[in-house]
């Protein structure tokens, strides 16, 4: 039998993230264009300077209604008439409101980018913000409520922000809204924020794919430099504070066969040199099947299908001349467990993060992690979309242009000894809070035993 030859691996070619064209439209937008050939699946992201922190008093929430509503019609066209004109360029659009602002995503195919840029400027431009569809999106929004509270990790999420945060602090409450504060939100009070927060001067639009033949600069005029608006005045950002002293917040579920955990703080973000040695450390610790958490808990221990630690940035502002930033990262370990093995495994935990700050890392460690975070770039940054949602991201916690780029480097020249020392500040043992999402009855006195910080429970 006489078989095909094997294939053979071609050149290695040298890659780095895309560096994008700086420029901007004579209506105040900022645009980062980035040319990729091939792409034929164009992404724009456009990024709105509306932060959640400027959502009026009692109104939480209506930055999330009014970015969902932007697609349910214009004052050209109805929902439904909206919604086919995208489905006829084979597009998909998608808003969204985060601590840092509004993001606006649109995918289409590069021959129809012409007529989706002008449906995304028109409902820029001119939402609808009707009535009905305002009271529709919010009961929607209402009935999403339950369902959050049911799921185990989101509830853990929400216990954890409130504890850090001061009360009076926008970082502090649900993202998305209360039943209480959504109660209140009509079209008015939508309108009212739309008015108030949106502009082309506050917004940057990222755009990324393959550009042949396309006059982007004509098509960017046509459609979103049409629109238009008063300029924006800077926003003043407010520091971010945390209580992070250590203690255990159980929320209760009776009859809970697993425990939900959840253990935080907040750390360094982006614009801190700290940054690239905190993300190899955390990694080592439990960002993989091959971290230190997941050898412990799960391959020995088998309390859990898996545990991880990350730092997810919450919201940076301009770099402070002292500080290097305003911002901050939420740094954390999440996972869950079996309810008889929730005090075995935290006192496992504690004893990983114990050995972590009395051995350190190991060479071999930090090397998988390296390959794992640097060697898998090309892949994780295949598509536009990818791109250009880390171009925007790089927007929104004002960075510079090439970050992605030099991070990766970054990464590559840490040593052992720097991660090491990044990963043991990010999770210091003693300032850490402990979230249990559970069945208090069982689950609280073996905790308290543990010694690992003053335990309190509050209802489900």
């Amino acid at each position: 039998m006489q078989y095909h030859p094997q294939p053979t691996a071609g050149t290695a070619r040298p890659w780095a993230f895309p560096a994008p064209e700086r420029g901007s439209l004579p209506n105040g937008i900022t645009v980062l264009r980035c040319h990729r050939p091939g792409q034929q699946v164009v992404a724009v992201e456009i990024s709105i300077d509306a932060p959640l922190e400027a959502e009026p008093e009692g109104l939480d929430g209506v930055a999330t209604i009014m970015s969902r509503a932007l697609s349910e019609g214009t004052d050209k066209q109805s929902a439904e008439e909206f919604a086919a004109e995208l489905e006829r360029c084979g597009a998909t659009l998608d808003a969204h409101a985060d601590h840092p602002g509004i993001r606006v995503s649109l995918e289409v195919p590069a021959s129809r980018l012409a007529k989706a840029l002008g449906l995304v400027a028109e409902a820029l431009r001119a939402p609808a913000f009707t009535d009905s569809e305002i009271e529709r999106l919010v009961r929607n929004r209402l009935d999403e409520i339950p369902h959050e509270q049911a799921n185990p990790a989101r509830r853990a999420a929400k216990q954890l922000s409130k504890e850090l945060f001061p009360a009076t602090a926008r970082i502090s409450r649900p993202r998305l809204g209360t039943q209480e504060t959504l109660e209140r939100i009509d079209a008015a009070a939508v309108r009212a924020f739309y008015d108030a927060h949106i502009r082309p001067s506050a917004a940057t639009a990222v755009v990324v794919g393959d550009l042949t033949g396309i006059d982007l600069d004509a098509l960017l005029a046509e459609t979103i430099g049409d629109w238009t608006g008063t300029p924006a005045t800077p926003r003043p950002v407010p520091p971010i504070t945390a209580d992070d002293t250590g203690r255990v917040v159980i929320v209760d579920r009776p009859g809970a066969v697993q425990t939900q955990l959840l253990i935080g703080r907040i750390g360094a973000d982006r614009h801190e040199s700290v940054w690239p040695a905190q993300v190899l450390g955390t990694y080592c610790l439990g960002g993989t099947l091959t971290s230190r958490l997941d050898r412990v808990l799960r391959e020995e221990k088998g309390y859990t299908y898996g545990v991880r630690a990350f730092a997810q940035v919450l919201r940076s502002g301009a770099p402070d001349p002292v500080t290097g930033s305003t911002g901050a990262a939420m740094l954390a370990i999440s996972g869950s467990v079996d309810t008889e093995s929730t005090g075995p495994a935290l006192e496992d935990l504690w004893k990983v993060l114990r050995t972590l700050a009395a051995e350190g890392l190991t060479d071999a460690e930090r090397e998988t992690a390296v390959q794992n975070l640097v060697g898998v770039a090309p892949l994780k940054f295949e598509t536009a979309a990818s791109v250009a949602s880390t171009l925007a991201d790089q927007v929104e916690q004002h960075l510079p242009d090439d970050y992605q780029a030099t991070l990766y480097a970054r990464l590559a020249e840490t040593g052992t000894v720097e991660a090491t020392a990044a990963v043991v500040s990010a999770f210091p043992v003693d300032r850490l809070v402990t979230v249990l999402v559970g069945d208090a009855s069982r689950i609280e006195e073996p905790v308290r035993a543990l010694g690992i910080g003053e335990v309190s429970v509050v209802t489900g």
